[in-house]
């Protein structure tokens, strides 16, 4: 019996006739998923939001142009022509779904992550926002709003987590360590707890 996943399996599968039939080549395939693995992923976003944590003018400049912004640190590419900024407050937890496929910020966030393009996370982000926050382990005041952005293949979003209590002093890069890909979709929060862990 296979370890694989039943969607692992089929990739290779894909992979493997698309190889047979000269369409491409696998090195070609380890490098594209090397990249977004290792240089293109969820640590851009995350010195994107730890930037914006230390530098009052650049998290100003992002919330104007998020795009220009995320840009003058070196990320941009397809997925990331035109992005906004969304920043949570005690008042107002964002979170972030593409109901039409799967539309995604790759240059920041890298590979989406397989829940996000499943067809009930798409669904019910719009519908039951808090049910699926609480599925995540995010419990939040009944006071604060929840907004929804749906990402389409023109707009593309990024959540700005709040900066945790406890972190005055780190550094860019001790705050970048502690941003999560799921934190910058709305599905988690940055703690106090993850903090110390």
């Amino acid at each position: 019996m296979s370890h694989l996943s039943d969607v692992e399996l089929r990739v290779r599968a894909l992979e493997s006739v698309l190889v047979e039939k000269g369409y491409v080549e696998p090195a070609t395939i380890d490098a594209i998923v090397q990249t977004y693995e290792s240089e293109i992923g969820p640590k851009n976003g995350a010195a994107v939001v730890a930037r914006s944590w230390l530098d009052p003018q650049f998290a100003a400049w992002l919330k104007r142009d998020a795009t220009a912004a995320i840009a003058s640190l070196g990320f941009s590419g397809r997925g990331g022509e035109h992005m906004v900024a969304c920043f949570n407050t005690p008042e107002e937890h964002n979170l972030v779904v593409c109901t039409l496929c799967s539309c995604y910020p790759w240059p920041v966030l890298g590979l989406p992550p397989t829940w996000y393009k499943s067809p009930p996370y798409r669904s019910r982000a719009v519908m039951d926002p808090r049910g699926v926050l609480a599925e995540f382990g995010v419990a939040l005041p009944a006071e604060t709003r929840i907004r929804i952005w749906d990402s389409t293949s023109e707009m593309r979003y990024l959540v700005i987590p709040m900066r945790p209590a406890g972190t005055e002093g780190w550094s860019e890069a001790e705050l970048a360590a502690i941003v999560t890909r799921d934190s910058m979709i709305g599905t988690a929060v940055v703690t106090a707890e993850a903090v110390r862990a």
